[in-house]
């Protein structure tokens, strides 16, 4: 009997691009399998800007694994080579920057495709900001320039998605009545720092670099407003390096 990968995404608040430390991105790769793990970034949000795949390739090469980028906006690849690079990836890992712009670049260059399929095939798909935003069915953005709700999504991860829940000001009160006016379902809040593995569309992880950092479930309540569930994170430490003796 063939075996059916277990579909998995990641919801970041935080990585490279943020963070000094370099918790998330150690804990990303070690939800992979394997001793070096293929690393896609799709930096199409940011508009495949230089120094933003700099800061990747500089944060990725130093680790265990094989970084590569797939820029779109200077495509070189034809879609066969575009869907066997896509599939050959353990880890496809989108940047932040514009939600709404980037699923238009995606679906142009049928990439939301190719993500849907890599994602059936057990690729770990994750992103922070706009690149956690694109996997849900709807989520809470800044793409039109005031802070609204963009019900639109690649639909894998069922609700609504809301990054930088704790460090934007208005992100809170916004999203939450974007779910209590049932303009977007209900989801998930990421603060700044927090990681959320989902298995099968279920929460099977959450974790922090930062202490008191959170990961909130958001739903509509019964008085016509919104009422959020701190879920259980645990804390990610910097690993142990051996002292030497004097």
């Amino acid at each position: 009997m063939a075996v059916i990968p277990e579909r998995r995404l990641a919801l970041l608040g935080g990585g490279f691009s943020t963070d000094d430390d370099g918790l998330l991105d150690d804990w990303v790769l070690d939800q992979v399998p394997g001793p070096r793990p293929k690393v896609c970034f799709l930096p199409t949000a940011g508009g495949d800007a230089p120094a933003y795949i700099e800061q990747f390739f500089a944060a990725y090469r130093s680790r265990s694994c094989e970084p590569t980028v797939l820029p779109l906006f200077r495509r070189e690849l034809d879609d066969d080579a575009l869907r066997a690079f896509l599939l050959s990836q353990d880890v496809i890992y989108a940047g932040g920057g514009n939600t709404a712009n980037m699923l238009a670049v995606w679906r142009v260059h049928g990439v939301d495709r190719l993500l849907r399929e890599a994602f059936d095939r057990g690729t770990l798909l994750c992103g922070i900001s706009a690149g956690a935003n694109c996997w849900a069915e709807g989520s809470h953005t800044d793409s039109f320039g005031p802070l609204t709700h963009l019900s639109d999504g690649l639909g894998l991860l069922p609700g609504s998605v809301c990054p930088h829940y704790d460090s934007e000001p208005g992100r809170r009160p916004s999203y939450q009545a974007a779910v209590a006016h049932r303009a977007l379902p209900p989801g998930w809040a990421v603060e700044d720092g927090v990681g959320a593995l989902f298995t099968n569309g279920q929460l099977t992880d959450s974790v922090t670099r930062i202490p008191q950092a959170c990961l909130y479930r958001v739903e509509p309540d019964e008085d016509a407003g919104a009422k959020e569930q701190a879920m259980p994170c645990r804390l990610l430490a910097a690993p142990q390096r051996p002292t030497t003796a004097p």
